[in-house]
């Protein structure tokens, strides 16, 4: 059976690759994990942020150690089961999940539209995308391998047996046992959707598990991209790699490829290896330095809570981008998947945050041209969404590099 595709007669400006999946969304319940402490009989020298997940009860001290930490993380469960038994537990929504898909959504609503790569392909991924969206799949079946995202706010509290837990943060994880993401198929197909493309998108790769597969799939993207027009800016978006060592292979193999490389706050400080006040800014401007180092190429992006930037050569060339990005990121923050354009326009009009503000001017001042640094919106949601931040920045700023 031959890969499906959607055609159009004219292709895109925006192409948006590779991987893409459906999301089971929890809703929180204190309640819930609570009488799950008690039921697998889980101690507070259990908690583990790097534990495997083998089954149900891992998986609660996983999420446990998650919420200790205040950080948010992808992890790699031994079966797609366990995410079935333990969200059945919970009031749950089915979405579309990925970084392609998740953007594309996102600036459909701006009006703007994109060709995308899919790896899988279920009826879900095909009423949810925008119908206008041409695409290729690499899958020849449907397929479904759900991605369990588990949400929390600032001030979540558990507290069961030995363990009292209060999150400082809002955050979120993802639990999966993809298949489809973790071999990531390519189809060359793609190729033809590229061909008027002003901006690509590389996005997808994290969950990979084989290097031989990686350096496969890595020479199929390079015979896509030879479609690719020359003028072309091809935005790599980062993710936390299974196997970091992977982000470092792309690195080097697309270096003279990729036009910016961006990333988030937990992605930062995992690449420098240290915890990092993001409104120091004596420490990002020294992190910085140092990602420079690990990662080649013009300019890299970094999106916070606080603040996004951009830094490298011609950084104030993508303010707008980055304006665009964090309005979007906050608009999804704010509203969710059901968010309007005067919803966005409403946030896109907020005053900054103070703290965000302050730190934004000190780095500008400090590093002159090399860097254009602009605060996030002021903004208090009840209900926050934590998921899909990083994928609605993305699907704010690529449509800003077509001006």
């Amino acid at each position: 059976m031959p890969a499906e595709k959607r055609k159009r007669s004219m292709n895109e400006r925006i192409a948006l690759g590779f991987g893409n999946n459906i999301d089971y969304e929890i809703v929180w319940n204190s309640k819930v994990i609570e009488n799950l402490i008690i039921q697998y009989e889980i101690h507070n020298d259990e908690l583990d942020i790097n534990r495997v997940v083998n089954n149900e009860r891992d998986l609660v001290i996983s999420i446990l150690s998650f919420l200790q930490s205040g950080t948010g993380g992808e992890r790699i469960v031994s079966a797609s089961a366990i995410l079935e038994q333990f969200s059945q537990s919970f009031e749950r929504r089915i979405t579309l999940g990925g970084t392609p898909v998740r953007a594309a959504i996102a600036m459909r609503k701006l009006g703007y539209t994109s060709a995308l790569h899919l790896v899988t392909i279920n009826d879900h991924v095909r009423s949810l995308i925008p119908q206008d969206s041409p695409y290729v799949c690499s899958s020849t079946e449907d397929g479904l391998y759900p991605h369990l995202i588990v949400q929390f706010g600032k001030d979540t509290r558990v507290k069961a047996g030995d363990i009292d837990l209060c999150a400082s943060q809002a955050n979120r994880i993802i639990y999966h046992k993809d298949d489809d993401n973790i071999i990531m198929n390519l189809n060359e197909d793609f190729s033809h959707l590229l061909t008027e493309a002003k901006v690509l998108l590389i996005s997808g790769f994290n969950a990979m598990q084989s290097e031989a597969l990686l350096v496969n799939r890595l020479a199929s993207l390079a015979r896509i991209m030879e479609k690719l027009p020359q003028e072309a800016l091809v935005y790599y978006e980062d993710a936390g790699y299974h196997e970091p060592r992977f982000s470092h292979l792309i690195f080097r193999t697309l270096a003279r490829k990729i036009s910016i490389v961006s990333l988030n706050e937990d992605e930062l400080q995992a690449y420098v290896g240290r915890r990092l006040d993001l409104l120091d800014v004596f420490q990002i401007e020294s992190a910085l330095a140092d990602l420079q180092k690990l990662i080649p190429g013009p300019v890299i992006v970094v999106h916070s809570r606080y603040w996004a930037l951009a830094y490298g050569e011609n950084a104030a060339s993508f303010s707008n981008a980055l304006k665009g990005g964090m309005t979007m990121a906050t608009t999804r923050f704010c509203c969710g998947d059901d968010f309007t354009v005067a919803d966005y326009q409403r946030v896109e009009a907020l005053s900054p945050n103070r703290a965000g503000a302050i730190f934004a001017e000190t780095l500008n001042r400090r590093l002159g041209r090399k860097v254009c640094c602009l605060p996030v919106a002021h903004v208090e949601p009840l209900n926050a969404t934590t998921v899909g931040l990083g994928d609605a920045f993305v699907g704010g700023f690529l449509p800003a590099l077509l001006s």
